[in-house]
């Protein structure tokens, strides 16, 4: 009744059960201890032939039926006769495993290895062994389990390969990536929250030293290389170490504008924000802010990622340039000259000065050394005007060989000194240039009470006209070339 009932158990049981017998395999173990074989593990991986020799002498006593039904196996006979093909491969080296147990006079054993079906289809198994009682010095009865956890196998295969794409796109990302913890800021802010706070903006503007507190409370998990590469980090020791020499300056504004989105719920942001380089140098930054998925109540897991804007900033920069400065002078330009016309005509500050000056001689320069003669001038005037007007007056090349100073809340006498000065810068100028000396005619005038920008700019381009009038009567009737001639009122 108890070997039906347990033969009932065998061949009903859910999981593949096998019954074998290692006697011949006991017998090899005999033989290598009297050898001297102690290290089985060495000596088995010294020679996987030993391996092979060893699997050749079990013999499979029993299989149950789900045994039959896992390795697609017809009969008992049908699966030992396939042997060979079910248990190869990787099963070997898993094998050893097994084998040092039993020869360490262990009585059972367990491993996870790979197995085949009759058909090929790859199975990875859980095996376990067990010794059956009164078996043990001879092996001769083994109970072995083979379960098949393909699924939960493939699922984490599936789960590492994700991990490692995910750790891939992280580290080779061209972007510079960040892995922060603001765990310790959300609380911050909590516990400003909980003590009845809701103006957040007025109360940093209250306590800065909060804010500061929050910028110390940030932890760096990890960055990728495009971060060591963007902030010239020789590794990631060198990063965090001086974190400080990149995060610094005007910091603190944007990161105040960060915490009051946080203080909002807003958990995906972006801002634009500067950073410096270990070496010293400017990055200007696109910072993207996100809490990852499933760390909303903590913030213990979040990414930044910084792409670099420099290059667009600085195209920015110089095309902002060009709307407002003339290229060849390096003044400001025509359409600048208008707008701060239209400024200093809205605003209330007087007296307001202008100068028109005109370059005499540059068309016959053009005409007689042609126009790289000519913009050379251009560009020596500029620099004279550029050395000699600082803010808030304004040097601008309104036309050809034209230009124009604008000075708000300078009198006659501030004018008078502007001239000063840039007729000396010139004198100076032409030492060097002796052969091809700057001529200039000026005109200077200074706002008369209730009187247009318009108005004060036609005196002063007047009293250019008659100077340089004047210029061309002194060369025609042969005297000495001047300088500059100027009128002033």
């Amino acid at each position: 009744m108890t070997d039906t009932l347990d033969s009932d158990i065998f061949n009903l049981a859910p999981i593949a059960m096998w019954i074998e017998d290692f006697s011949g395999v006991q017998e090899l173990f005999h033989h290598w201890r009297a050898e001297g074989v102690t290290d089985i593990r060495s000596f088995l991986k010294h020679d996987r032939d030993r391996v092979i020799a060893c699997s050749s002498r079990i013999r499979v006593l029993s299989v149950n039926a789900k045994t039959l039904q896992l390795f697609e196996a017809k009969s008992l006979e049908h699966l030992t006769a396939n042997i060979a093909a079910i248990f190869r491969d990787d099963m070997l080296d898993t094998h050893i495993n097994e084998l040092a147990a039993l020869f360490d006079g262990e009585t059972t054993f367990s491993s996870t290895t790979v197995n085949y079906t009759v058909s090929g289809r790859r199975l990875d198994i859980q095996l376990r062994g067990t010794v059956l009682p009164g078996h043990e010095k001879t092996l001769s009865r083994l109970l072995l389990t083979t379960e098949d956890i393909t699924d939960r196998e493939d699922a984490r295969r599936a789960e590492a390969l994700q991990r490692r794409q995910a750790e891939g796109v992280f580290e080779h990302s061209p972007v510079s990536l960040w892995i922060e913890d603001f765990s310790r800021i959300r609380t911050l802010i909590e516990d400003i929250r909980d003590r009845g706070i809701s103006d957040f903006r007025t109360f940093m503007d209250v306590h800065p030293e909060f804010v500061r507190q929050c910028m110390s409370e940030i932890r760096v998990i990890d960055v990728n290389q495009a971060t060591l590469d963007l902030f010239c980090a020789k590794d990631r020791s060198d990063l965090l170490q001086r974190i400080g020499d990149i995060f610094r300056d005007d910091m603190e504004k944007p990161f105040r504008e960060q915490l009051m989105e946080l203080w909002n719920g807003r958990l995906f942001h972006h801002r634009e924000v500067v950073n410096y380089a270990l070496d010293g140098s400017v990055r200007h930054i696109l910072l993207h802010f996100s809490v990852f998925p499933g760390y909303e109540s903590d913030w213990s897991r979040v990414q930044v990622a910084l792409a670099d804007i420099t290059a667009r900033k600085k195209a920015e920069a110089y095309l902002e340039y060009l709307g407002k400065h003339d290229v060849l002078s390096k003044l400001y330009n025509r359409a600048f000259y208008a707008d701060e016309m239209n400024r200093l005509e809205r605003k209330s500050l007087r007296p307001v000065s202008a100068i028109i000056i005109d370059l005499n001689g540059l068309k016959e320069a053009n005409d007689q050394l042609g126009h790289d003669a000519g913009d050379g001038l251009l560009r020596r005037f500029g620099e004279i005007l550029n050395g000699a007007v600082a803010t808030p007056n304004h040097a601008c090349r309104i036309g050809g060989d034209e230009f124009a100073i604008l000075m708000p809340g300078a009198d006659a006498k501030a004018a008078g000194t502007m001239m000063e000065t840039i007729t000396e810068l010139l004198r100076i100028n032409n030492q060097f240039y002796s052969t091809l000396p700057l001529s200039m005619s000026y005109g200077v005038a200074t706002s008369e009470a209730d009187e247009s920008m318009e108005s004060v700019v036609k005196r002063a381009d007047a009293l250019m006209y008659e100077n340089k009038k004047a210029h061309y009567v002194a060369i025609e009737l042969g005297g000495e070339m001047p300088l500059a001639k100027t009128r002033t009122l």
